[in-house]
């Protein structure tokens, strides 16, 4: 049903630029992965997967392998992996609300940036293991439970997310040429918004150079 009737169908109406696969223990496995990514392809769909969430099972080489814009969780991710992921230049996505939710170990992300990878992070929101949609939480997260600094978080979430969406050349970044999209944070520092952590520390926030929302 997936490869036969639900890719093509998605394609030519253009509901999704995705296909994501969830590939660990109770999800797919890796050999019935493999035909549905390469249906998703045939049909123009670019690759996401979620993997090495519950066990490390080679998740992370086999979104390399196939060409992923993005590795979800990796909390379980080797060191075989990692290699792989800069080799490719898939991004590593950290989903530290998942981890808190669902009591797994947290991805150590230090161990990626460190070789190279460009990690994302996101906060998987979703009503059974992330159900929050709090994206500074998810952020503070990462740099208590993934050993990212303040910094990092921030790029995180903007230009390495885009990459991760392969809108990096419109959004992302405050450049010429891309698109004003961005958020007035009420802080001295990004240590210090990550640090003394508030529910809402936004007063601005642009859209395609407009205002949509002012405090």
């Amino acid at each position: 049903m997936i490869i036969e009737e639900m890719i093509p169908k998605i394609a030519k109406q253009k509901l999704a630029e995705f296909c994501d696969i969830f590939i660990d223990d109770h999800a797919f496995s890796q050999a019935e992965a493999r035909p549905i990514v390469e249906a998703a392809k045939a049909h123009g769909l670019k690759i996401k997967l979620h993997v090495d969430q519950l066990s490390g099972d080679g998740g992370a080489e086999f979104a390399a392998d196939c060409g992923a814009f993005s590795a979800d969780h990796l909390e379980y991710v080797s060191e075989e992996g990692i290699k792989a992921l800069k080799k490719s230049g898939t991004i590593a996505v950290t989903l530290p609300l998942a981890s808190l939710y669902t009591f797994q170990k947290s991805l150590d992300a230090r161990r990626l940036i460190d070789e190279g990878v460009e990690v994302a992070l996101a906060t998987d929101f979703n009503p059974g293991s992330a159900p929050s949609n709090h994206l500074p939480l998810a952020m503070m997260l990462g740099c208590t439970l993934n050993r990212m600094s303040p910094k990092e978080t921030l790029k995180a979430v903007t230009l390495y997310a885009a990459k991760a969406l392969d809108k990096a050349d419109k959004i992302g970044s405050i450049e010429a040429g891309k698109r004003a999209d961005f958020a007035l944070i009420d802080t001295p520092s990004i240590e210090h918004w990550m640090y003394h952590f508030k529910a809402n520390a936004n007063c601005l926030t642009v859209k395609n150079g407009r205002i949509i929302y002012q405090q």
